[in-house]
């Protein structure tokens, strides 16, 4: 029988049809979300810690060192300032110059520790087994197709915090609790065959088209920033030893700069 609706004839095959290329899309846009989650919760912090763990420390050391060069020279220049002025030269007021103007790079000395602490803190996650990570990534793209607000507009406030604390978990790889989430949901249910409900299924397959095609721009732009940037020299032992010469060699080069700075200031408060 061929449903009606508001007098209008609705062929079942052509509602069939739509419906289907409609979950088709939410398949589509439920694995690419996977992916999407994937690269930014899993790969990119599994990445940033190997790379944190590898090289943050010598990074740290190197960045703390061109800050003591950069902070000496501008003390140089404040002395001078006041030689030339021919003013009272007081050490403690210019340290407070320095500490305000330094604050920034103060700053982001502390944000790389932190950085360093998150990586440590990520070291010590338990290691999925093989099977344990495939049902981690199944149930989550269960989650995901049900609960993401992405593909369901019109979630309330409590199922969007569940989906909050699916993502949290899935970072973290907590198996467990995205197995009692997964278990908390069920199917959505079946859409009746009318002239309004197909008006809505052409509506949402336009918009998750637009959300597809920007969720595909989305993944290729992070694939082409930091973390992923590195994963190449990750994977090479030759080309991390190299770039911890590197940042040697430049440690060096500071520390022999600091040296100097230091002996000038000296010579001046002379």
């Amino acid at each position: 029988m061929t449903p009606q609706s508001q007098g209008t004839l609705i062929p079942f095959s052509d509602f069939e049809q739509l419906k289907n290329e409609v979950e088709q899309l939410r398949t589509e846009l439920s694995m690419l979300m996977l992916e999407r989650d994937s690269l930014v919760y899993v790969e990119a912090k599994n990445l940033d810690m190997r790379y944190m763990l590898e090289l943050g420390a010598i990074e740290y050391r190197a960045y703390e060192a061109q800050c003591t060069v950069l902070r000496l020279k501008r003390k140089i220049e404040l002395i001078q300032a006041r030689k030339n002025r021919q003013e009272k030269i007081v050490l403690p007021e210019i340290d407070r110059i320095l500490d305000q103007e330094f604050m920034e790079y103060q700053k982001a000395l502390n944000e790389k520790i932190d950085e360093m602490n998150a990586a440590i803190e990520r070291s010590r996650l338990p290691v999925l087994s093989q099977e344990e990570s495939r049902e981690l990534k199944k149930l989550y793209r269960k989650i995901v197709k049900i609960l993401h607000p992405d593909l369901n507009p019109d979630l309330t406030e409590a199922q969007k915090e569940l989906f909050y604390h699916a993502v949290a978990a899935y970072e973290n790889g907590d198996l467990q609790t995205l197995q009692v989430i997964s278990e908390m949901l069920s199917d959505p249910e079946d859409l009746d065959c009318s002239e309004t409900t197909m008006v809505r299924l052409a509506h949402e397959k336009e918009r998750l088209r637009k959300l597809l095609n920007a969720l595909l721009e989305e993944i290729e732009q992070i694939k082409s920033q930091f973390p992923f940037t590195v994963k190449e020299l990750l994977q090479s032992p030759e080309k991390i030893a190299a770039r911890k010469a590197e940042l040697n060699e430049l440690i060096d080069q500071y520390q022999a700069m600091i040296s100097m700075c230091k002996a000038q200031i000296n010579e001046m408060l002379r």
